[in-house]
Order: structure tokens, then sequence, then C-alpha cells
């Protein structure tokens, strides 16, 4: 049986292992600091070159064979590029998100004769204010080899990887204070997107199902990630003040870190407590004291029911404050279990969090509230109205280089439009000036969804339409877009006494024009527009009344005796 118990894991069982880096830095103590310093930050801000674009073609896909009008084809020869009318693929790039980076430049020179290809390795520079400076890491540009279970290494493979929860960062990146760099005395630390909170001890708990519907302790909050979590947990009215799981205390008594790795610490305020009687109806308590578990009139009295968190942090990624509000509950001693419900908000400081724009459906005038979905996971709502689904702003001069960052939401019931003036010189290159219109009309981060309802909960993503994109365009080898258009499609819903608008659908059409090649020395100016439409779909309202009541009305058969 344990046999085939092995067998089975061995055959599931299939941890990832990170390569080793191959880049060295100076750590011997006996090297002067000044040296190794020096090493360290050229080796953090002039790495070396990962990928060499010259040697980069996508579009080789014949094996042996030369691709037509492929000129990056290795396979093709001068009298294959003699024959070609144009490069398929003009530049070459490696990670667009990079800030500058070579760049393979193929054209065709048509005056000479035979026609000859034109191999250029230029400077390229990211327009967008949101790019990679360096990347120093080689491991995260390519795919490590899995670690295959075997009978040797199966007993470390399942004490690592056994557990319902593990971590999945290789060892390689845990940071010890003998192997630390000289550059970590100096590096501020700060919280980003995702990353677990840390507290004094561990992590700040969010409990949550993980297999089943039992409440799991394991599960971390991740800083900006917005949840509402459910689950079951056991509980007996005799041993109720020995759970920790169900005191206040278990939530609150350890001290969040401000930044991660650091001695600033932040307490766990208690912002309100809110007592549930055994039939459900709430009060809220006046005194924020702590309140412990206590069995009185055989009832279990002043259990967790549920916790909110609310985190306020600075632009830097620091905790500044963190509380909680909780419902305390009782139970009695037919009880086996109770639900408790956990959530977590976060709100920048100094910005006000966006409230709902209607309950339920959508008032006139409010922003429409979007966001993302990741895999695995709910809707993520930025708190900033400015980052959820806007359109360009216009502004005074109309210039389209000068308006990247200016943003206005989009207001339900609202038709908008708005744009700017694109001046165009022969010096443009279209793949560059393509992206940065396609960042201008679009913004930073365009959302994924939009919700239904004014009050849509981001754990209920059914309540969310995801939006809908299209594209126009015309035959050139360069096109750039020039307009944006968004038709929200609305219903109401509900009763024909008080109707609730409701977003069923929303589209996207993104248009492009060809772009010719302009003379040197001339200029073309060309409008940018971005607009926003909301159309009632709604059926036409039909009342309905009841039906007249009949009346089934059966006398007795000797009802009228002795008349009849």
């Amino acid at each position: 049986m344990a046999a085939a118990l092995r067998l089975g894991l061995l055959l599931f069982l299939s941890p990832l292992r990170s390569a080793e880096s191959s880049t060295e830095f100076p750590s011997s103590p006996e090297a002067p600091s000044k040296t190794r310093a020096t090493a360290w930050e050229q080796a953090r801000s002039r790495p070396a070159p990962l990928t060499d674009v010259a040697k980069l073609c996508v579009c080789d896909l014949l094996v042996a064979q030369c691709d037509v009008n492929c000129c990056c084809d290795p396979d093709c020869s001068e009298a294959d590029f003699s024959l070609f009318t144009t490069c398929s693929v003009p530049i070459v790039t490696g990670d667009s998100r990079l800030c500058s980076q070579k760049a393979a430049i193929y054209s065709l020179d048509t005056e000479a004769n035979p026609p000859e290809r034109v191999f250029k390795l230029v400077d390229h520079v990211n327009p967008s204010v949101f790019c990679i400076h360096a990347t120093n890491y080689e491991q995260a540009l390519s795919f490590s080899s899995p670690e295959i279970p075997t009978a040797e290494n199966f007993d470390q493979l399942l004490k690592k990887f056994g557990s319902a929860t593990f971590s999945a960062e290789p060892d390689s990146w845990s940071m010890s204070s003998d192997a630390s760099d000289p550059s970590d005395a100096n590096e501020t630390y700060r919280y980003e997107y995702g990353v677990p909170i840390q507290t004094v001890d561990a992590f700040l708990r969010l409990p949550s199902p993980v297999v089943s519907s039992w409440c799991s302790d394991a599960n971390p909050a991740g800083f900006l990630i917005h949840q509402a979590t459910k689950c079951i947990r056991s509980i007996s009215v005799e041993s109720c003040g020995n759970i920790q799981a169900v005191s206040m205390l278990f939530y609150i008594n350890s001290s969040i870190l401000a930044v991660p790795k650091s001695s600033q610490m932040v307490n766990i305020t208690v912002r309100s407590i809110v007592v549930q009687s055994l039939n459900g109806m709430r009060t809220l308590l006046s005194s924020n004291v702590i309140r412990h578990p206590m069995i009185s009139d055989e009832l279990c009295i002043n259990i967790v029911l549920g916790v909110s968190y609310h985190v306020t942090y600075t632009d830097t990624g620091e905790i500044i404050e963190a509380a909680a509000s909780f419902v305390l509950g009782a139970v009695n001693k037919e009880a086996l279990s109770i639900q408790q419900s956990f959530e977590i908000s976060f709100t920048q400081v100094n910005t006000n969090p966006v409230p709902f724009s209607g309950n339920p459906g959508y008032v006139v005038g409010l922003a429409v509230r979007a966001g993302f979905k990741p895999q695995g996971s709910g809707i993520i709502q930025n708190t900033n109205k400015y980052g959820q689904l806007t359109i360009l702003q216009s502004t005074a001069n109309q210039d389209c280089l000068t308006a990247q960052e200016a943003r206005t939401p989009v207001l339900f019931g609202y038709n908008m439009i708005s744009g700017c003036k694109l001046r165009i010189t022969a010096a443009m290159n279209c793949q560059t000036l393509a992206q940065a219109l396609r960042d201008l009309l679009m913004g930073q981060s365009f959302p994924e969804y939009v919700a239904s309802f004014g009050n849509s909960q981001a754990q209920d993503v059914r309540d969310w339409v995801p939006i809908t994109h299209l594209h126009t365009s015309e035959q050139s080898s360069c096109q750039i877009p020039v307009a944006l258009e968004m038709e929200v499609k609305w219903t109401k819903y509900g009763s024909l006494v008080n109707p609730q608008a409701r977003i069923v659908n929303v589209t996207a059409t993104t248009t492009t024009t060809a772009l010719k090649q302009l003379p040197l020395g001339r200029e073309r100016t060309i409008p940018i527009t971005s607009s926003v439409v909301f159309s009632d779909i709604s059926s036409p309202a039909e009342p309905g009344y009841k039906a007249w009541p009949t009346i089934n009305a059966k006398l007795p058969h000797d009802f009228f005796f002795p008349f009849v």
C-alpha cells in the first residue's frame, strides 16, 4: 500500500527548480569595499544583453528554406533578396517593455540593381512612461527545467510540496545575512502589488477555504488585492474560550511591518464592533474594547463571525495605518460549526475611495466601475476613479503629445467625445508612433471588465461584463490608430415602478488609418478622437395585472331541503 502511494505521488509531483544565476559579484570581505560596490552597481545598471536581436527572426517558418519577404531569414541569399517586394517584418526587438534596447531594422534598396537588403542595428527608445530600465535577473527570461521526482529526492520534494500550501519561490531567492549584497544596506524596501503583507511573526492572515469549505489560516493577504472570503469553522461551546480563531486577539495581536524587512511596525486598531444576536439582529457597540469569548447561560458569546480589514498606504508602498471591524455573535450547545466572513480593502492616503455608482442600478452622472480579472481571482478594481474606465481628456492646446496623462472618467449616461491633434513628420517611426497613439487612446491600463450594476461586488464575477474589442483598418504596411469608440449598452432591470439601470454589453472599437511616408521637410496634422455612447436597449414596458379571482363554490346536495 505504501509503495503504491509513493508511486502515485511520484507521477503527480513536478516542482520547478530555479536555475542558478551565472552572474558573480565580489563578496570576499578582504576585497576593497569601493571595488565591490562599483562592480555591483555596474552589474545592476548595465547587465549583459540576454537577447541578440540580430539573430532573431519571427518570420522564419520554413526549415532550411527561404521564406518569401522575410528579410531576416538566414536561409535567404542575395539572389532571393533581389526578388522580394517588401520586408514582412521591418523591425525586430526584444522585450517591448524595456526603455532602451537594440533594434534590428530591415528594408529593401529598390534603387540598386539588383535590389538589395539593407540591415541596420539602431537604439530603440520606448516612449512609454512605465518601462523597464534594466533587467538583471537572467532566470526570469528563460524557462527552467523541472526537477523530476526520483526515489532519491522523493522525500525531500514531498516535504517541500506535499502540504496544502507551499512557497513558489526558489531557494535561490532567499536572502541570508551572510550572502547579502553590499547594496542591501542602502536599498529602500516597499510593498508591491500582490506581495504578502508581513507581520512580526509571519504575515497577515485572511482565512479562506482551500480544499473544502473549512477555514484555512495559511492564506496571506496580498498588498492592494481586495479580497472577500467565507468559510466554515468548527466550534464547541464547552471549549470556545480556547479556540484562537474565534477570538478578536487572533486577528489583531500581531503588528504589521510598515515596509518589508523593516523594524517599523503598525499596530492593528479596532475600528468598530457589531454584536449579532441569535435571530440575526445586529447592534453597533459604542465602545471598541476587546471582548473575549466566554460562556454565559449555556451560550458561547463574543465569538468572531466576521473581520473586515482596512489598510491605508502611501504612494511609496508603505503601510501607515491598519484597522479591523468585527462582527461578534453567539452560538448555543447544538451548534457544531459557524460561518466566518473575512474582507480586506486598501485606500491610498489623502485619497477618497471610489463609492458605489448606484444601489443596485447605475445613477446617471456617476463613474462607470471597471477592473481586471487575473486568472483564478476575482475582479481587482482600482480605488481611484481615474484608474478605471476613462477616455482621453481634451486640453487647451489640443496637442496629443502633451495630453498623454490627461484622462477623464466615463460617467454613466453621459455621451462624451474628446480629441487632440497630432503633428507627424517624416522622421517619425511608424511602429513607435502606432504604439504611442494606442497608449494615448486607451491609457496605461485599459480595463477588462465593467460592473453590471453600480454596487457589483468584486468577488461576484458574474456581475461583471467583459469588454469586447473590435478593429477597423485599411490595407497598408503602416497603420496607426486614430479613434477609439466605446458603446455601452444598458437596459432597465427590475420593477416597473422603480427600474434599475444595468449594463449588459460594452464594445471598444479601434479605428486605424494608413500612414504614407512623407517627403523630407514635410509635416501632416491628423485628428485623434475618443468617444463613448450609451445606448438604451430596454424593451417596452408592459404592465401586467393579475387575473380576476374565480369563485368555485359548491353547495351541499341538501342545501335547499325541504323546498327542493
